[in-house]
């Protein structure tokens, strides 16, 4: 009786210690690598296309934060609940003991997601599971360089039309397939100059804006402002590469630099992300205009008006 009280007791404390200093030695080497790596652009180029995990590593841990207070409440993991995490747990720490870049960066998610469910089961997971899904979208992996040999018809689909806007204002262009030529200067819309970074930073944004605004639980406004999200990026991408083709095919290579290698297409990158910002918010107050209308049970019609109020 007084050893099962003790483990009641003091258990957690020492625990919960432990498992922090432990994931803190793991991987804060990691993230900081990372964090250099994207705001120094001297990480590998696919994991480059997360560095939105720059803002959204943190807002993952501020939502964590927030919920703190259901966490508590939380009832603790049951054993099997237990022993499923412990497993868990020991088949991520082989993925990070492999020394694999691909396999260490997974492991910190799959990690986080063990520690959980040994502590609150089931029910700790659902909690903090936007949280999670925030840290592992931001997790440097593979998959650009894995789509990248079926990105062809975006990229002919972004030359045609930055040829096609060229020519409405007048320029002798050329298009072959994902190459645009101009003045006998070559553009070639690329796998990596497809704005695949660009789509998947405004899809994820998108996915924090919809929390943020509290319309995450909505349908109509999580594929309405991720449907807003992709064509933003697309169509930005193309003005993007229209620009970058005017460029260079009429010699103003300092121009062309400043947007494509230099801070011109951060600049333009954050300018889109203010347009989906404005987008989610106007979503978030029509959702409010109609909750209150339904509240209030009033439906207009025509002209006039009907009071539902009995």
């Amino acid at each position: 009786m007084g050893t099962a009280s003790l483990s009641k007791s003091n258990a957690p404390a020492w625990v919960n210690g432990v498992l922090l200093g432990t994931m803190s030695l793991l991987y804060t080497p990691l993230l900081l690598h990372w964090y250099q790596g994207w705001l120094n652009k001297s990480i590998s180029i696919e994991h480059e296309y997360f560095s939105h995990g720059l803002i959204g590593i943190p807002f993952a841990v501020y939502i964590a934060w927030t919920l703190r207070h259901k966490w508590s409440k939380l009832p603790d993991a049951s054993a099997w609940e237990q022993a499923i995490g412990l497993g868990c747990a020991g088949a991520t720490g082989s993925l990070y003991l492999t020394g694999l870049p691909d396999f260490v960066n997974l492991s910190l998610p799959l990690m986080l997601a063990s520690i959980i469910l040994c502590l609150k089961g089931w029910a700790g997971l659902r909690l903090q599971g936007f949280p999670l899904v925030l840290i592992a979208l931001a997790t440097p992996n593979e998959l650009p360089y894995l789509i990248t040999p079926y990105t062809l018809p975006l990229q002919s689909f972004i030359a045609s039309c930055a040829g096609l806007l060229l020519q409405l204002f007048g320029m002798n262009v050329t298009v072959d397939s994902i190459n645009l030529f101009v003045n006998g200067k070559q553009v070639e819309v690329a796998p990596y100059c497809a704005g695949l970074k660009m789509l998947f930073t405004s899809l994820y944004v998108a996915l924090m804006l919809l929390y943020w605004t509290g319309t995450i639980a909505r349908r109509w406004a999580v594929v309405s402002l991720l449907a807003s999200a992709v064509a933003l990026s697309i169509t930005a991408n193309i003005i993007r590469n229209t620009m970058l083709t005017f460029f260079h095919g009429t010699g103003q290579d300092g121009l062309f630099e400043w947007l494509h290698d230099s801070w011109g297409g951060d600049l333009y990158s954050a300018g889109l992300l203010g347009l989906l910002v404005l987008i989610s918010q106007k979503l978030a107050d029509i959702l409010d205009q109609q909750s209150n209308s339904k509240r209030s049970g009033t439906v207009t019609l025509n002209n006039g008006t009907v009071n539902n109020d009995h």
